[in-house]
């Protein structure tokens, strides 16, 4: 987890920003607390800074029902920060402020083992693989999850400016690529990780990002919906229409849904219309999120993404 700092402004540099927001930030966090806020049942691990800061991301998790009993303090690194440009259409640039931060520093031996074990879905991204200790201790709660026989869910969410190259994003992405029973990536990412080919190519997803271990490949498009892949089918989503102020926490309250409702129906993958229901919802969660600024507080509950729906089929 870090905090986020974003402009009072949209659509301005960070120099010309004459004020910043402070937000609880982290792909992961976002999952766990939108898991939570719609019924379900979440936990989150990693390490902050014994600071101000830290203690407030822990606080957050709580308020949210996330069990944040797998957090660690690290009592000389601090907690870290980004600083957020909103452009004047919602998207974000990022400039990260972590040398080392406490997230970096987490060691397999701070690991909860037992928080794993009792989850039945163990979802990850791929900051945490860029730097040890925390590349090792990533590893390694993967590894206790899948022998615990938990569900590996994989998002990328691919921040190039904290990797030491393009080449090492993409061969540190790809090296625990075939582990995952579900990944979630963007158009993008498809892009990136193929090396230029087109992210609309059914072929190109088929043949370069499908894997033989994976249940499930979905494809987020934005506003235009998502796209699945599973061994029986493929097929798209339309996407639900928003006013779009703040694309933060989109794809993370969309893979949360999706997670949430896999929790429930651990064979969502084998039928397609049920799998078409749950990203329907789960499309209707990231419109919600796009229109308020900030990821956490725009986490939408469960009776918020019906109305949305009703709205739209009406």
């Amino acid at each position: 987890m870090l905090i986020d700092f974003v402009p009072t402004t949209a659509g301005v540099s960070l120099a010309d920003a004459e004020g910043f927001k402070k937000a609880a930030g982290g792909a992961p966090a976002n999952v766990a607390v939108g898991i939570s806020r719609l019924g379900g049942s979440a936990a989150f691990m990693g390490k902050v800074g014994a600071d101000e800061f830290g203690y407030m991301l822990s606080n957050i998790l709580k308020e949210n029902n996330v069990d944040n009993s797998g957090m660690c303090f690290d009592q000389h690194a601090r907690t870290a920060l980004a600083f957020v440009t909103l452009r004047s259409d919602g998207e974000r640039e990022f400039m990260f402020y972590r040398n080392p931060s406490a997230d970096m520093l987490l060691t397999k031996e701070e690991l909860n083992v037992n928080l794993i074990k009792k989850a039945n879905i163990f979802h990850y991204g791929s900051i945490s693989l860029i730097e040890e200790p925390c590349k090792s201790a990533h590893l390694a709660a993967m590894d206790v999850a899948k022998k615990a026989g938990c569900i590996l869910s994989y998002d990328p969410n691919l921040r190039l400016p904290l990797w030491p190259s393009a080449e090492a994003a993409q061969k540190g992405i790809m090296s625990i690529w075939n582990l995952a029973d579900i990944i979630k990536i963007s158009e993008e990412e498809i892009t990136f990780l193929t090396g230029g080919d087109d992210p609309y190519d059914d072929d190109v997803v088929l043949n370069k990002l499908y894997h033989p271990n994976l249940k499930l490949l979905l494809v987020t498009e934005g506003p235009a919906g998502c796209r699945y892949y599973t061994k029986e089918f493929k097929g798209k989503v339309a996407g639900i229409k928003a006013d779009c102020v703040d694309t933060t926490g989109a794809g993370d309250s969309f893979v949360g849904s999706v997670l949430n409702s896999l929790a429930s129906d651990p064979d969502l993958f084998k039928n397609e219309q049920r799998l078409k229901e749950a990203l329907k919802f789960a499309n209707a969660c990231g419109a919600i999120t796009v229109e308020k600024k900030g990821a956490i507080p725009a986490l939408p509950t469960k009776e918020a993404v019906h109305k949305v729906l009703s709205q739209t089929s009406a």
